[in-house]
């Protein structure tokens, strides 16, 4: 009979071969060349395996497995429970970008961390690039029109559109051997008329669409219980977040008042929108300035430890995220490679945004708001976060992971920081207070668009009205929420459990002061990105069963 450890490893195994762009993501070179199978038979063995798998770990006897062990089998089972709730709602007969994401992210990462020499790379790009075609023709028949919400075709069109230029003319510029450049143009050509060849059945699939996005109460209520082990349902969930909001709206006309004196909070912030910079390159610039004055802050007040040659990078975002990526994002340093320089993508414009779209896309990033999104991406934010977790020896905490320890650690870093006196000027901590409404508004729009009682529109006009966003970055945000059923509930809702934690933590050491805070920030990062409750068990040292 295997070890726990053995099996657990037959798991990831069997991951990575069915998930190579996921693999060379995580860093395994050795899955460089092949493109994940998206067949409607490989999804089906999916399903299969899943299901075996689950009732495998769910058979393994806690008594003899130490502490650890217990919270790696808790966290499999959670991932694996999660994929069971949803495996009957078939996202993959949905959603266009279940097809485009792993053509496009396949050969984006090889060239973002270059962990071969260029020829390999080179080689193994134009292997993924050639099954380009295939992949896609698996989604034109798989995708159903009954089933496929047109907000999801409509967001394919977008991305695809772009990712025509991106391998048409970007990739090949990757290369800087002229012989492998020309080798990485031929093999992108196939790809790039499949591409077009989708983007017409996307066009035809449009007009036809009506399938619904809201996968239901049960399927979303399952998923915070059983995947995330919360302890509530997604009404009792979109009540924390209406009562976030109206705390923090408290918060931000107080501020207003203090700075205005108006309890308008909204028109100050619209107000201090127009002071953006004035390009793309202008709004890259401030946001690479903001994150080192972050990261010296920490170094400064001793909050967090450094790990010794981390670095990010602030880069534009890639061009065929622009179109349905209207927020700054962040990309970590393959968790199985030596890397510890991770990238924060600025979010640039799509490259065919109106002059228009463009200044509302600054104005989105202005001045006031760029200090927190800095802080919440880098320092001590996603990259921190994720450096530090490298040193995790657990391999499947560098596998599985969940946005609501993610993005709740983010949102959470955010606060901190405001705690510890970074925003000290009043603009900078309104836009923070900001931040964390954002948050409660993305909880209350997502539960009562998968709830199935807020329409799309009525969604994009409650973001523009309650939180302050610009149409079109309300337009992207709503669709993404369609997309990623509590993806964005997870930013609060992980910061209020983090916020919780730390005080069960610090009372339970007896702790205080800046030294209690540094121990609970390593001690919990260096846990992975689990669900609470199993993070909780992590660094308070009870038994995860």
């Amino acid at each position: 009979m295997p070890t726990f450890a053995e099996m657990v490893q037959a798991f990831l195994q069997e991951l990575y071969e069915d998930q190579p762009v996921m693999a060379s993501a995580l860093g395994l070179t050795a899955y460089d060349d092949r493109l994940d199978d998206l067949s409607a038979a490989a999804f089906d063995a999916r399903r299969r395996r899943s299901a075996a798998w689950l009732q495998r770990f769910d058979q393994v006897p806690e008594e003899g497995l130490d502490p650890e062990e217990r919270i790696d089998r808790a966290l499999i089972r959670s991932h694996l429970r999660g994929e069971q709730i949803m495996s009957d709602w078939e996202m993959w007969r949905r959603q266009p970008a279940v097809y485009l994401g792993p053509c496009l992210n396949g050969v984006f990462v090889l060239f973002l961390h270059r962990l071969r020499p260029e020829a390999e790379l080179v080689e193994a790009a134009a292997s993924r690039l050639r099954a380009v075609p295939k992949a896609l023709e698996d989604g034109r028949r798989n995708l159903r029109a009954d089933l496929t919400p047109r907000i999801y075709v409509e967001r394919a069109l977008a991305q695809v559109r772009a990712a025509v230029h991106y391998l048409a003319e970007l990739l090949p510029a990757e290369a800087r051997d002229p012989i492998l450049r020309a080798e990485l143009e031929d093999a992108a050509t196939g790809a790039v008329l499949a591409l077009e060849g989708f983007r017409d059945y996307l066009e035809w699939l449009v007009e036809r669409a009506r399938g619904s996005w809201a996968i239901g109460e049960e399927r979303y209520s399952r998923l915070l219980q059983e995947k995330e082990l919360l302890g509530y349902d997604a009404r009792a969930l979109r009540e924390r977040g209406r009562a976030e909001y109206e705390r923090v709206a408290a918060e931000l006309r107080r501020l207003a008042r203090l700075m205005a004196d108006t309890d308008d909070w909204v028109a100050v912030l619209r107000q201090l929108n127009q002071d953006h910079p004035p390009t793309p390159d202008a709004m890259r610039a401030a946001y690479a300035e903001w994150t080192g004055r972050a990261r010296a802050f920490l170094q400064e007040r001793g909050l967090v430890t450094l790990p010794p040659g981390e670095e990010c990078a602030v880069e534009p975002s890639p061009h065929f995220q622009r179109p349905v990526q209207a927020v700054a994002s962040y990309h970590q340093p393959p968790p199985f490679s030596p890397s510890l320089r991770g990238h924060f993508f600025v979010p640039y414009p799509p490259d065919d945004a109106s002059p228009d779209e463009v200044r509302k896309r600054l104005e989105g990033n202005c001045y006031a708001g760029i200090p927190t999104t800095a802080v919440h991406e880098t320092y001590p934010g996603h990259h921190w976060h994720l450096v530090t977790a490298k040193a995790n020896p657990r391999p499947v905490r560098h596998v599985l992971r969940t946005p609501f320890f993610t993005e709740g650690w983010a949102l959470y870093a955010e606060q901190v920081m405001r705690e510890q006196g970074f925003f000290a000027d009043p603009r900078h901590e309104l836009y923070q207070h900001e931040a964390t409404l954002f948050r409660a508004a993305r909880i209350v729009v997502d539960t009562s668009l998968h709830l199935g009682e807020m329409g799309f529109d009525e969604a994009v006009q409650f973001m523009m009205e309650r939180a302050n966003l610009p149409e079109p970055t309300a337009r992207a945000e709503v669709g993404r929420y369609c997309s990623w059923p509590t993806q964005a509930a997870s930013y609060l809702t992980g910061c209020l459990e983090i916020l919780r934690l730390r005080e069960r933590f610090l009372a339970a050491r007896g702790l205080s002061g800046v030294e209690g805070l540094r121990r609970f920030h390593d001690a919990l990062a260096a846990s992975g990105s689990l669900p609470i409750a199993l993070a909780e068990r992590a660094v308070l040292g009870s038994p995860a069963g």
